[in-house]
């Protein structure tokens, strides 16, 4: 079930690539890159491969995934790309379609891009792309192998 108006369905049916494509899938669910610029190294989204509104729409496989798979993820974020922390936002408002933004926080992060205000960062604060497919491949490996033991350079 997918709606070609739908930004999510796009990434999820390969039409729209965010940087490094998707990285990931498991149980119904597809890894990827934030699609577009992104002032965090690393700042990666689960979304559902089936076009669902929100958390409680999702099937029951994909909903027993989304934790483990999520915490996988968060965990290889903290590991292997050096983030202190990561944060997980599922808000919905402006794409209509289950994602889970899964946003890394560096020692270095300023305070203004920490929590919610990431969403609020200006062009200035965009990294370039190489560094997003990077930190998103180095991430996949990670996920994929279970634990979380690549390294990457640390830049913001």
């Amino acid at each position: 079930m997918t709606d070609v108006n739908c930004a999510a369905c796009r990434i999820v049916a390969g039409t729209d690539r965010p940087p490094g494509g998707i990285v990931h899938r498991e149980e119904g669910l597809a890894l990827h890159a934030l699609a577009g610029p992104s002032p965090l190294r690393g700042w990666l989204v689960l979304t559902s491969e089936v076009h669902v509104r929100a958390w409680p729409d999702l099937p029951a496989r994909t909903l027993g995934a989304l934790g483990p798979l999520a915490a996988r993820v968060m965990r290889a974020q903290r590991e292997s790309l050096g983030a202190e922390h990561v944060y997980a936002f599922a808000i919905g408002d402006v794409v209509q379609h289950f994602h889970l933004h899964l946003v890394p926080r560096y020692r270095e992060t300023p305070d203004r891009l920490r929590g919610r205000g990431a969403f609020e960062a200006v062009a200035d604060d965009m990294l370039p792309s190489e560094v997003l497919e990077e930190a998103s491949r180095v991430v996949a490996v990670a996920v994929a192998a279970g634990r979380a033991d690549e390294g990457f350079t640390r830049r913001r």
